[in-house]
């Protein structure tokens, strides 16, 4: 889906009289966070206050609700975090639904705050739950939204059912902001599942998209986050971007215009930004470079003026910048683009590791607050049911003491055998939770380390000179036309192996791409010495997902120690096959190559200075992934013919 926007949760249709004091405080305080974020916060931490103050755990509960969604608008995971927690913790000891409500969904947006979608959707259904129970038609038009885009890509059906079910609240509540919360996520839905080349199809979306903006338009005035409006504006105008009709490239300029106005009149970067690199991909596809390279570089100066930088963002300008100095031949601003974008890339990658351990410690400290809010609820059970024994036990001594010292006896070691059974329980549950602390931060340093080592071992260095010096060849032979397609496809393959190795799963399309790059590039270092084959059987789904960047090593040993050494008079040849074992949910990939074989290229190694360690990464991640997959690892053989083979067995995601 292309855009997701903020849940915008806001007050419940419920009538003044049936609002306490304090809530309609927050909700009024909550209602101001995009126009006045200091008074916002001010007004509901007075009516948290005031909670405390009525000692009323339901109002402090929803409270918390409110302050955690303003800070989650905020972009402060901490204070999220912690208000969230506290919601639920207060709404647990409450026993209110309302609360309850309010807490699941302030807990399951934090979730999805930090990437746990499957806890999230746990959290927001419950939340769904209990609004739809209460008959809250516009929280529940926005939540079921947000579930949609939770299930996205996974199952389609399921963000069908909530994106139509969104609709349906939204049209019940008649609120004009829930409305166009419920309509981005059908429109979103709609554009997924449009089938290619059904100009029909393509017309139902286009209408509903518009319909979609022509509200927003009316309802400008009712709708509090203006960001929304501004996504309207962008959905419309990149499905128009693809447009079958040509008349319609003046409605995508005239959409991606109110984009920008409603941007500047809000101050809604986002979406300027986002405009102006829509506006800058369309002008290079019209083949007006000038035009496109004005846009770009307009879109980098404004990204320099906010006070966050979106290294993403700026990398992805640079990169259009890339693109358009090679279709204009002007190599070297093409050379200073390249620098400036290897530079953001980077600092891409280091934010992403960053907030990757960041969430990571978000999700252990949360799952270990609900643990002690679940002990907590438990001794306060254990603690009601004592109150009723003792109850019993004084009943007891009532009727008669010929039984008093019996029952007496027998109650005191029954409360014995309770506490010492409690006692042990939590002393469990405390070792628990510092053995999934210790597991969480070992795993979490050898997948660390895994990664560097599998990054700084990926591209062969030999590899990397001999493309280098090639190039420098043709450049010196005035060959430039080749040296620049040799150039292109090696910053390609560079790019593909340095992205691919921060991603924890890739489709084996996107596998097959890199191989096959990796593979052109050195037919052209080994002057097409060998020939290669890379085929499926016909069941194998090429969107089946994969760990990355773990057969490019076995290639890498079949080509340098297989294929290379053959003599000039036999042509190498390399076939790289891929079938599934849909049984054990496995793929199983073939590498067989006619080379010198197994036997004849150790013999060559013992003078051999050059020593790869790809192989023997990739067998330390396959031994990690063999916790949850028993089965999964490689072999390697001879082949009779000669040659060799390698077998590979990989989980499928």
């Amino acid at each position: 889906m292309p855009l997701l926007c903020y849940l915008l949760f806001v007050t419940s249709p419920l009538t003044a009289q049936q609002k306490s004091f304090p809530e309609k405080i927050a909700s009024e305080g909550y209602a101001l966070r995009f126009a006045d974020t200091a008074r916002s916060i001010r007004m509901q931490r007075d009516a948290l206050e005031k909670a405390k103050a009525d000692a009323n755990m339901e109002d402090e509960a929803i409270c918390y609700a409110y302050i955690a969604l303003t800070y989650r608008r905020l972009l402060d995971l901490d204070r999220f975090s912690a208000n969230a927690n506290a919601a639920y913790s207060l709404a647990e000891k409450a026993h209110s639904q309302r609360a309850k409500a309010y807490a699941s969904l302030s807990m399951g947006l934090l979730k999805s705050y930090i990437e746990d979608n499957q806890s999230a959707i746990i959290y927001l259904l419950k939340a769904y739950d209990l609004f739809s129970q209460s008959k809250d038609y516009d929280l529940c038009a926005k939540i079921a939204a947000d579930i949609s885009y939770l299930f996205f890509p996974a199952s389609p059906l399921k963000v069908r059912k909530y994106a139509s079910e969104s609709l349906a609240y939204a049209n019940k509540a008649g609120d004009a902001e829930s409305i166009l919360h419920a309509r981005l996520a059908m429109g979103s839905c709609m554009k997924d599942e449009l089938p290619k080349n059904d100009f029909q199809k393509w017309q139902e979306v286009s209408a509903f998209l518009r319909e979609t903006v022509a509200r927003a338009e009316r309802d400008e005035a009712r709708i509090i986050s203006k960001s929304n409006i501004g996504v309207a504006y962008i959905n419309l105008a990149d499905f128009l971007m693809a447009s079958p009709v040509p008349g319609d490239e003046n409605s995508f300029l005239l959409y991606l215009d109110k984009a920008n106005s409603i941007a500047r009149r809000y101050g809604l970067k986002n979406i300027f930004r986002n405009s102006i690199g829509l506006k800058g991909q369309y002008y290079m596809r019209k083949g007006d470079f000038h035009t496109a390279g004005l846009l770009f570089k307009e879109g980098i100066d404004y990204q320099r003026t906010v006070p966050y930088k979106d290294y993403y963002l700026m990398a992805s300008f640079y990169n259009s910048l890339k693109e358009l100095a090679l279709r204009q031949q002007d190599y070297k601003a093409y050379y200073g683009y390249d620098t400036a974008y290897m530079r953001y890339n980077q600092l891409r990658t280091d934010e992403s590791t960053m907030k990757m351990l960041q969430y990571a410690d978000a999700r252990f400290e949360s799952e270990k607050k609900l643990t002690i809010i679940h002990q907590l609820e438990q001794a306060y059970k254990l603690q009601q049911k004592n109150k009723l024994l003792g109850y019993g036990i004084a009943a007891i001594l009532f009727i008669g003491l010929i039984f008093m010292y019996r029952s007496y006896y027998f109650r005191q070691r029954y409360y014995q055998n309770r506490e010492d059974f409690l006692q042990q329980e939590q002393l469990n549950s405390e070792l628990k939770l510092e053995l999934m602390e210790k597991e969480t931060m070992v795993n979490l340093t050898q997948r660390l380390s895994l990664e560097k080592r599998l990054l700084g071992s990926q591209m062969d260095p030999h590899f990397i000179f001999n493309a280098l010096g090639n190039i420098q060849s043709m450049i010196l032979q005035k060959e430039t036309g080749p040296a620049v397609s040799y150039l292109g496809k090696f910053a390609r393959l560079t790019r593909e192996v340095l992205e691919n190795s921060r991603r924890e799963s890739i489709s084996l399309e996107e596998e097959i791409f890199t191989l096959t790059h990796y593979i052109e590039l050195q037919q052209l270092r080994l002057n097409n010495s060998f020939r290669y084959k890379i085929d499926c059987d016909g069941d194998v789904n090429s969107n089946t997902r994969i760990p990355p960047l773990l057969i490019q090593p076995f290639v890498e040993n079949a080509i340098e120690h297989g294929l290379k050494p053959l003599p000039y008079t036999t042509t190498g040849s390399l076939i790289i096959h891929f079938k599934e074992d849909t049984e054990q949910q496995y793929l199983i990939c073939t590498v067989t190559d006619n080379g010198i074989g197994l036997t004849a290229s150790k013999l060559r190694k013992t003078n051999d200075t050059h020593r790869s360690m790809s192989t023997t990464i990739t067998g330390e991640r396959l031994t990690l992934m063999q916790k949850g997959y028993p089965d999964a690892g490689f072999e390697i053989y001879d082949r009779s013919e000669g040659g060799c083979i390698v077998k590979l067995r990989i989980p499928i995601n």
